[in-house]
């Protein structure tokens, strides 16, 4: 079943306030006390929305096969849960859940007890809640569900920006102790600084670790020191570039033939490798003295649902499949498969355990200032690259027995980068 934008919007509130009330019942119960237990201070709590959304636009092909279907809900929730638990530790560098003291629980943050309740509940949710959800929603006459969708959406948006501006000023705290909130007379900001706080106070009922004084000091003196946006911008840039150099002599090597690999239509740059350095980067680097076998392991589930979304992503909205693994035991749709998560498991030991190191050494090795001035040059090069690129693929696709060009950008993209230039940056590309 296909869902209009909006439709998928009113799934993603759906669900995240069902998540927001099973979350409020278990904090209530355990703490005997009402707990809420949202990142947001609302009644949603919004990771159970995108792992719902996600579930129906990248599984709803499995609808018909209820083991593959009650894996792929299995994986992807479990990813989700640890993405976004590394992800606040990252933000505040504090757990914000515990399963240690599970059996079966791997990093603390996913155990098998829940990846087997989530696969269950995204099962239902494909197979039968979204037809039923839906079913609601057209039984309120237009334009109504749409305005109220929107209009509650708006609101989540706002609640979860004052609930991040409020774990950023809580790590803040941590750091800084004078009274810099008392010199400062605006009333809006007074206001803003109360709700902020009021924020605060709510995160702390419900996860009181948050609150506790981090151990970590983060050292000065150096280019891109520590693992923030400097650091994983250079890794992204670096990855990309090898990644696109890989992939290129690995057709070579199997295919016989020299073939562009390229993401962008500017330079050697594949963005999946790109993303994907800066992101395992993000979330392994802290765990680089664990055994391998847990890197390993993180890292072949991590890169499987990664190239998966990227799968997905770039079929919906460039319209083209850009690598099909369907003639490879083991894939799922076409689009991974076990082989090459075995690949991603030992590249993340590679990479995390002798690579990174040495490219972190050489990164904080780059003068400051030459360092700030190029990074910004870069991003500003490697954004406009981008978008150009997406541009391109798009009217790729258009122009595939679509109209033709009518605006004036369109005719620039379709004198610039034809379907004989498109073929040959994107060999490998079909439409869908």
């Amino acid at each position: 079943m296909d869902f209009t934008f909006t439709e998928l919007l009113w799934l993603f509130l759906i669900y995240s306030f069902l998540g927001w009330s099973f979350e409020a019942v278990v904090g209530t119960i355990k703490n005997k006390r009402f707990t809420n237990r949202g990142f947001s201070t609302g009644p949603f709590c919004i990771v159970y929305g995108i792992a719902a959304v996600t579930m129906q636009v990248t599984l709803a092909d499995l609808i018909d096969n209820p083991v593959f279907l009650f894996i792929g809900c299995g994986i992807q929730a479990t990813f989700i849960e640890w993405f976004t638990g590394k992800l606040l530790e990252l933000i505040n560098r504090r757990k914000w859940w515990d399963y240690s003291n599970k059996k079966w629980n791997f990093d603390g943050y996913i155990c098998l007890e829940y990846t087997l309740l989530w696969a269950i509940l995204g099962s239902v949710s494909v197979k039968y809640g979204n037809t039923f959800f839906l079913f609601l929603y057209k039984l309120i006459p237009e334009p109504v569900p749409a305005v109220l969708t929107w209009i509650i959406s708006g609101y989540v948006a706002l609640d979860s920006a004052v609930s991040l501006a409020a774990v950023f000023h809580l790590r803040r705290s941590k750091k800084k102790t004078g009274s810099l909130d008392s010199s400062l007379s605006s009333k809006l900001y007074k206001a803003a600084l109360a709700v902020i706080r009021y924020v605060e106070r709510r995160m702390a009922k419900a996860y009181p670790v948050i609150e506790e004084k981090s151990e970590e000091i983060l050292k000065e003196g150096k280019f891109a020191e520590g693992c923030g946006f400097y650091k994983l911008f250079w890794l992204f840039l670096i990855g990309a570039v090898l990644g696109d150099i890989t992939e290129t002599i690995f057709c070579r090597l199997t295919a016989g033939v020299w073939m562009s690999r390229s993401s962008l239509v500017w330079g050697p740059f594949s963005i999946v490798w790109g993303l994907a350095i800066a992101l395992a980067t993000s979330l392994l680097y802290k765990g680089k003295d664990k055994p391998d076998r847990h890197i390993f392991l993180i890292g072949a589930l991590l890169g499987g649902a990664y190239e998966y979304v990227c799968s997905v992503f770039t079929e919906l909205v460039f319209g083209q499949v850009f690598w099909d693994y369907s003639k490879i035991p083991f894939n799922l749709g076409g689009r991974v498969n076990l082989l090459y998560c075995f690949f991603w498991g030992i590249a993340a030991v590679v990479w995390i355990k002798f690579l990174y190191p040495r490219f972190s050494g050489w990164i904080e090795r780059i003068p400051k200032l030459a360092g700030y001035i190029t990074t910004w040059i870069l991003v500003v090069f490697m954004t406009a690259n981008i978008l150009v690129s997406s541009a391109a693929l798009i009217r790729y696709d258009q122009r595939a027995g679509g109209p033709a060009a009518r605006s004036g950008w369109e005719q620039i993209i379709d004198e610039s980068f034809d379907d004989s230039t498109m073929q040959k940056i994107y060999p490998n590309a079909k439409q869908r």
